[in-house]
């Protein structure tokens, strides 16, 4: 599969496919969005908000939370915040998550059953990984959004004049509801 998009690669730069998406790095609507890496919404998302290449940045992630204070999303955020201009975020989880209700142990068991031995699991957790925190879903995903919205909003390095705010889009209508 990976070689079938190579050689798709190959023709879209030779058609110049990418002329329509040329923009900057500095996102035009100011905005950032956290959002969920279903892949119900790489066009949905986009298209039930009215946006464009170039109008946002967009940080995607198993559920679209925020697993550690000092991980990823909140590095990203920064990044947009003070380098990249952006002045607001939205927090858009999504219905019918496959985060929501994803059990660590029951990942722990599919991670075996693919190879990886119970002495690196153990090892891993003796470095002081948490396995229940950093894998396990979320049962409610407006909680899950309040909870994200709440983290970005009480980060010590994220400024007060950010405004934060969550949504819940439905990944078959791409209808938003403000949480």
């Amino acid at each position: 599969m990976i070689d079938d998009i190579l050689e798709f690669n190959k023709k879209f730069v030779e058609s110049k496919g990418y002329e329509k998406y040329i923009t900057n790095k500095y996102p035009d609507k100011k905005i950032a969005i956290l959002s969920c890496m279903d892949t119900r919404l790489t066009e949905l998302l986009p298209a039930a908000l009215g946006i464009k290449n170039g109008d946002v940045k967009i940080i995607k992630n198993a559920g679209g939370v925020i697993s550690h204070p000092f991980g990823s999303v909140i590095r990203s955020l920064m990044v947009a915040i003070y380098e990249l201009g952006v002045k607001e975020v939205m927090v858009v989880a999504h219905s019918d998550c496959g985060a929501c209700h994803m059990n660590s142990n029951e990942m722990i068991e599919h991670m075996k059953a693919r190879g990886i031995k119970q002495e690196t699991i153990d090892m891993i957790r003796f470095c002081g990984v948490d396995f229940g925190a950093w894998l396990d879903g979320f049962e409610d995903t407006e909680k899950s959004v309040k909870g994200t919205v709440r983290a970005i909003m009480e980060h010590p390095l994220i400024p007060e004049d950010i405004m934060v705010r969550g949504f819940i889009i439905d990944s078959v209508t791409g209808e938003l509801t403000k949480v």
